[in-house]
Formats: C-alpha cells, sequence, structure tokens
C-alpha cells in the first residue's frame, strides 16, 4: 500500500469529521492563523467484542475486525491497554513510516460484551445482528481503496431502537455510542509537538487559545511530563442522530453525542537508558477521554 494512499484516505475521514467537530475546525484555522499547522497524532476508532453470524459465516464485530482493514495498511500493534471496569480493551497501531510521512497512530478499543448482563446483550445482538461486512481487502484502484475506506469506518448496521439505545446506554455509554454510530471515526488529536507556533508553544496555551474562541473543554490535562504523554480535549459535539421508534417502527432524530476533539503532548522519557519520545499511550488519560461521549 502506497502511502500516499494511505494519507489520503486519512484525509478524506478527517474532513468528513472536521465538518461534524466545528471545534476541529476552530482548533485549525487558530493554528494555521498563528502561522503554525496541524498533525494528527492518533485517530481513534470503538467496537464491539462479539460474534454475529453473517452470510460470509461468524464475524466478531471488534478490534479483529477492524484490523482487517488497518493491517492491509500496513499498520501494526504496537500496545494493548486493558479498562476492566468499564469492560474495555484496546490495541494501538503504528506504520513502519510513521516518522518519515508523519502517519497518525491508530488506538482502537472494543467493548467486551460477554461481561455484559446477558439481558444487556441479547439488546445489543439484535441491533447489529444483520450486520453485512465484507473483510477485506483486495481494491485494484486507488479509488476502491478510498471508497472502501470510507464505507468501512462506518455504521454496517440499521439504525437501533430508541429504546435499546437508552437501556443499553444505562449501562455502558460507550455501547449506546457504538450502536449509534458504527465504526466511525471517534476523535481525530492534535499533535501539540507539531504545532511549530511560538504563540501556541505546548498544551496550556492551546487549550487556553481555544477556550478563549468559545471552545468547551475538557476542565483536567491527564497525564504528566514524567510520564511522557498529556492529553485533553474539547467537549463532545452533540447532533441529531436516526433511531426507531419501537412504537411506530418509523425513523425518527434524537440528539445524541458524537465526538470530541483531542489535544495530545508528547515528551522524552528514559527509555532503556537513552532519552526517547513517548509514543505509546496512558490506560489512566484514556479511560477518562472515553467518558467525553457520555450523555449528559
Amino acid at each position: 500500500m502506497k502511502v500516499e494512499n494511505i494519507q489520503k484516505l486519512w484525509d478524506l475521514l478527517w474532513q468528513e469529521y472536521r465538518h461534524r467537530v466545528i471545534y476541529a475546525s476552530i482548533y485549525e484555522e487558530m493554528i494555521t492563523a498563528a502561522g503554525g499547522r496541524i498533525a494528527n497524532d492518533h485517530i481513534a476508532f470503538r467496537s464491539l467484542r462479539m460474534n454475529v453470524e453473517t452470510a460470509e459465516g461468524i464475524v466478531n464485530l471488534g478490534i479483529e475486525y477492524l484490523e482487517s482493514f488497518v493491517n492491509f495498511l500496513g499498520y501494526e500493534v504496537a500496545g494493548e491497554y486493558n479498562f476492566p471496569e468499564t469492560h474495555l480493551y484496546a490495541r494501538h497501531y503504528r506504520h513502519p513510516q510513521q516518522e518519515e510521512f508523519n502517519l497518525p497512530k491508530l488506538f482502537i478499543s472494543e467493548l467486551i460484551v460477554d461481561d455484559l448482563l446477558e439481558s444487556t446483550q441479547k439488546l445489543i445482538y439484535e441491533t447489529v445482528s444483520a450486520v453485512k461486512p465484507k473483510l477485506y481487502f483486495e481494491p485494484t484502484t486507488v479509488e476502491n481503496i478510498l471508497l472502501d475506506g470510507l464505507r468501512f469506518f462506518n455504521r454496517p448496521w440499521q439504525a437501533p431502537k430508541r429504546c435499546i439505545v437508552e437501556e443499553v446506554n444505562r449501562v455502558t455509554q460507550y455501547g449506546a455510542w457504538v450502536l449509534l454510530h458504527g465504526f466511525a471515526v471517534n476523535h481525530f488529536t492534535g499533535y501539540v509537538n507539531i504545532q511549530n507556533t511560538p504563540q501556541f508553544p505546548d498544551i496550556e496555551t492551546t487549550v487556553v487559545g481555544l477556550a478563549n474562541l468559545g471552545v468547551p473543554m475538557k476542565a483536567d490535562i491527564e497525564g504528566n511530563i514524567n510520564c511522557g504523554l498529556r492529553q485533553t480535549a474539547t467537549q463532545a459535539v452533540t447532533e441529531l442522530v436516526t433511531v426507531i421508534d419501537e412504537k411506530s417502527g418509523e425513523e425518527v432524530q434524537i440528539t445524541w453525542t458524537y465526538a470530541y476533539y483531542e489535544i495530545a503532548q508528547r515528551y522524552m522519557i528514559e527509555m532503556d537508558g537513552k532519552k526517547e519520545l513517548f509514543d505509546g499511550f496512558l490506560g489512566n488519560n484514556a479511560q477518562h477521554l472515553f467518558e467525553m461521549t457520555r450523555v449528559k
């Protein structure tokens, strides 16, 4: 896979995301107006670790499914993370040419559905059981790669019932989010280290700048310099989503959270007797950021 095609795919997803998440556009405008540049530290996706029967056989809708595509793009597993309290597991991926071409890392998480109450499992399965996934990939043209990618990072099942979304949300806000948005981008991440502008030299000044422009920000910055990573985020935007009214059977729209925009700054840490830029993730940081899509 040519790197320029990977970059085109991420750019297409970025353009779609920044139109839905206005805070990302404000960040982009703020940094470029200050003479800086933007880059994405990582892109995050969510999924469901559960098996469903399809015409192609049994398919797992968790990390295993998403890996079928990111491996095709050349990405490799670089770390894993467990979140037992919220029944989540995650891996992050990096491309072998990440530094050379400034490619974003990928952070893919999954809800371990079998850990939930059986009643909640049944509600989730009822929603996703009609999924029609296509395990990838053998595209013959760049256009096919981009089109398949845009289709892949979407919701492959029909709109869920409103009552199911609301009931699942009482148990797991993450699960309700995936039922509504599927494999759509959960967030992009502004990479402070690349901004290269004296006006916004670090994560603190970046947060203040966004707040001054009216962007609602997370109250705290997670992590610390000694750990090698500090992260924060905007509040999640809300949008109208389509659900099925259980009484009429018709499509209706309700308001729900979609995504936030994350900001990250990385630092040099001691690794095997030498200083290196921290390239991974911190579990505690990620757990707090998962909560940013909770419906208030």
